[in-house]
Parts: C-alpha cells; sequence; structure tokens
C-alpha cells in the first residue's frame, strides 16, 4: 500500500457553520460561520496533489466540497477532493494532524478527542461516545490504559469532544459495552454487568448488578468479552483461548461464544475459537458476525484470521484445524497421536492473512453512498512491530446481512475494498485501528488502542437528521 499523500492546508471557503451534536441540535447553538473559522475567501486553492489512488474518482451524486450544514465542514475536518486533501479552516492549531491519513474521495474526517487504549467505542442512546480504557495486558500492548469506562460528550456541536468524563472506574479488564433494554452493559473481568442508563447520564444513576459471570477457561492474554444482543434478542457474549491450546481428541471448551438468557446462566452457542476478539449483530437482519484471530505466525501452516456468523452448534477447528478439511501443519491429537479431523469445520466466509489481524466491525447504516452503503467494516490491526496491512476494509453482505466471499490471504483483497490506509507508513506513529462504531447520525467513529486518538468519518454530503 502507498504512503497517503501530506495534507496541505489551505482556507476553504463557503462553509457555513453547522449545528449538530451525535444527539442532534439543541435550541439557541446555529451560528452563521463555524466555531472560531478564520477569515473567509470566496476562493479556494486547488492545487494538485497526488492522492496515488488513480482508481479512486469522485462519485457523481457527490460533491467535491462539504456543502453548508454537512458534518464536513466543520472546522478542521480533513476533506479528501479530486484535486487531493483540504482541510476546512478554524481549528485549534494544536490539535493531533491527519495529514497521514488517506481516504476516498468525498469523505472526510475530524479528529474527535484521544482516551488512551481506546479498545471499545459505543454510541449511547442518547448519542454521546462511550470508550473502553482497560489496564490489563493483551498482545496489542496498548499503553496508558485509564482502567475505566469514560465518556466524550460533545454538547457545543464543535464535532470535538468537550472532555473525557470519568463514568465507571476500577475496571482494569473491561472492553465489551453494549446499550440495551435500559441498560449499560459491561465487561468486569470475567463478570458482565449492567446499569441503569436514562439520556443524559454521565456518571452511574441507578446501582450496578451483575449479569452472569463466564466460568469457562479463562485466557490471561485474550480475556476481552465482547457483547452485543441479536435482532431476536438474545444477548451473546465471547471468551477467548490460549495461544497454548493443546489439540486433544476430546475438544475441551476454550475459546467461545456464549449467550446468555433471562436466568443470567451462560449457554454455550459455538466453539473452536482462539481470540474472538470482535463481535457485533446487525439490526435489519438476525445476523450476528465475530472477528477470530487465530494461531500467530501460522500463514504457512494454512492459518488464516476469520470474519464469521455467529450460529448455534459451529465448530471453527480452533485450536486443531485451520479451517474445513485443512488440519494445522504437523498437529496431531497429542492425547491419542491421531490427525485431527476437521471435516466437521465451518468454512468461514471471509478470511484474512494471519498478522493483519482483523480487530473491530460495524455495520454501515444505509446514510453512506455506494458503493460504500450496507457494507461492513473490519479495522486490521497490522502486523506486530511493522504494523503492516493496518487498514480499514468493507466487505459487501448479501441480501440476508451475511458478507459475502472475500480474502487477502492472497496477497490482494479479493471481494473486499480498502476503505481507509496511512497507518503503516513506516513510521509507526499514527496509532493502530482497533474499535469501530457507527454512530446513529451516520457518522463512522474510529478509534485506536496505541496512540489513544479517536476520529470521525463522513461523507461530505451526510447531514444531521438525514
Amino acid at each position: 500500500m502507498s504512503e497517503p499523500p501530506a495534507v496541505k492546508r489551505r482556507l476553504t471557503g463557503g462553509l457555513l457553520g453547522v449545528c449538530f451534536s451525535l444527539a442532534g441540535c439543541t435550541p439557541g447553538s446555529v451560528s452563521d460561520s463555524p466555531k472560531d473559522a478564520g477569515p473567509q475567501d470566496s476562493t479556494t486553492d486547488r492545487s494538485l496533489v497526488d492522492t496515488g489512488h488513480p482508481d479512486r474518482v469522485l462519485p457523481p451524486d457527490i460533491d467535491a466540497m462539504p456543502p453548508p450544514g454537512a458534518f464536513c465542514a466543520l472546522p478542521g475536518s480533513v476533506v479528501f477532493t479530486e484535486q487531493g486533501p483540504e482541510v476546512v479552516p478554524g481549528a485549534d492549531a494544536s490539535a493531533p494532524s491527519l495529514d497521514w491519513l488517506n481516504l476516498p474521495v468525498g469523505f472526510c474526517a475530524h479528529v474527535y478527542g484521544t482516551v488512551p487504549n481506546a479498545r471499545q467505542l459505543r454510541v449511547a442512546p442518547d448519542g454521546h461516545l462511550f470508550v473502553a480504557s482497560p489496564t490489563t495486558g493483551t498482545t496489542g500492548g496498548g499503553p496508558g490504559g485509564l482502567a475505566s469506562i469514560v465518556v466524550l460528550p460533545d454538547d457545543d456541536a464543535d464535532g470535538v469532544a468537550d472532555q473525557v468524563v470519568p463514568y465507571l472506574g476500577q475496571l482494569p479488564s473491561t472492553q465489551g459495552l453494549l446499550f440495551h433494554g435500559g441498560y449499560f452493559y459491561f465487561q468486569d473481568g470475567t463478570t458482565i454487568r449492567r446499569v441503569p442508563f436514562k439520556n443524559g447520564d454521565l456518571q452511574p444513576s441507578g446501582a450496578v448488578q451483575a449479569v452472569t459471570t463466564i466460568t469457562a477457561t479463562q485466557s490471561a492474554i485474550h480475556w476481552p468479552k465482547m457483547l452485543d444482543v441479536a435482532q431476536d434478542g438474545t444477548l451473546y457474549v465471547t471468551n477467548g483461548g490460549d495461544q497454548s491450546d493443546r489439540c486433544v481428541s476430546t475438544r475441551p471448551i476454550l475459546g467461545s461464544i456464549f449467550s446468555i438468557g433471562a436466568g443470567g446462566a451462560p449457554t454455550l452457542v459455538s466453539r473452536g475459537f482462539r481470540n474472538p476478539i470482535a463481535l457485533r449483530c446487525e439490526t435489519d437482519h438476525n445476523v450476528c458476525l465475530a472477528v477470530e484471530l487465530v494461531l500467530d505466525y501460522s500463514s504457512q501452516a494454512g492459518g488464516r484470521e476469520k470474519l464469521l456468523p455467529v450460529r448455534a452448534g459451529d465448530d471453527w477447528g480452533y485450536p486443531c484445524c485451520a479451517t474445513q478439511g485443512v488440519p494445522y501443519a504437523n498437529v496431531t491429537y497429542s492425547d491419542t497421536g491421531g490427525t485431527p479431523d476437521c471435516s466437521g469445520v465451518v468454512p468461514e466466509p471471509v478470511s484474512f492473512f494471519v498478522g493483519h489481524t482483523p480487530f473491530g466491525l460495524a455495520f454501515e447504516t444505509g446514510r453512506w453512498p455506494a458503493p460504500w452503503t450496507g457494507r461492513v467494516f473490519v479495522t486490521l490491526h497490522g502486523e506486530y512491530v511493522s504494523w503492516n496491512g493496518a487498514r480499514v476494509v468493507g466487505i459487501p453482505l448479501d441480501g440476508n446481512g451475511l458478507p459475502q466471499a472475500a480474502t487477502d490471504i492472497d496477497g490482494g483483497d479479493t471481494g473486499m475494498v480498502d476503505f481507509a490506509t496511512g497507518w503503516d507508513d513506516g513510521h509507526n506513529d499514527h496509532g493502530r485501528p482497533a474499535p469501530v462504531e457507527f454512530a446513529p447520525d451516520g457518522r463512522m467513529f474510529l478509534g485506536d488502542d496505541n496512540r489513544g486518538l479517536i476520529m470521525w468519518i463522513a461523507p461530505v454530503n451526510l447531514k444531521p437528521g438525514q
């Protein structure tokens, strides 16, 4: 992947102020010009910038620059045009730069805030962004976590978080977050807890309750437990396995996905995982997808990372099988010496090169233009040390909400398309894409667990309330 161009900072005229937040407008917040905007000019410097991506042309139904009232008209937005990236003036000069980022023409990116070791993002029903910031170690190695869940409100509607508000503390092992049925669910080590949630809450407004404790074998480094609720109301929780799990004929329950019933007892749904690091459910179909990180350095032994559906009874093979019919090279059952039977392993619809490390996923909500509308977006954390392959890709869904066949293990991107790139430019100073979330207003929120930067991305024409 080529290195993205540096963003040229220039004045862009004709961009009027907007009134919006994640939740929407509030009375009295409309202004006639961008907040803290500098002098406006009727002309725009359109000097050419080589994008390095000649195939990324402007869709015919998208304007080159954001119209008045669009999210991308906010000061500080980096707008990707046919002529190259342009920065809307008037932003705080001390804000982190996005001059390394590359997006398709017709989109913009905007810095939102910073939370150390941001491992999960969730937008609350009132529009506030919640972030999980753990301190317990993981293989990702994100530094400086807060051992807390924090809130990043944007009540002044300038596209930047007003502050980082502590919501729940003393949570060293927290990652999974979920809003459902008037409650905020969160991971606390092996226990899933919940607290009543009302719009506007910046601290718990009720007592914390234990929902369930996952009693399956726990991994010291693959401890994150991801949460989501399917369209039919089923609550799912993931459980990680270990790198050193032995292939034995009894196939003990290790890495797995459970459902949680009304009584709180976990019920096994699917198995054969090493590290199911992400889980999200689609709202238009009764479909949930998970991301599986498999045996490190196993690409030559048949290994591949996976994006897969969550279904009762499925076995995804680990630690014996790389995929259907393919035992890991030179692996035998340690208790019998026999060759593992991998015929019953479910074939994955989407595979990734081991080390590209798919890390988060989210469903686009139908507000983005073709060819991006209705896709599932996956963040790739990149290879350890080099961060090679770190990017965000879009994968199309079929008419049932399931991902269409896609892979990047052949050296290309068959069935998936790069959406955001720039992290793996050799400098290792831009963080690594990790959590991703779509807000109800259509913006994609994207965080990293290394630098801690959180940004949002939107099509140039997207406006609040559309």
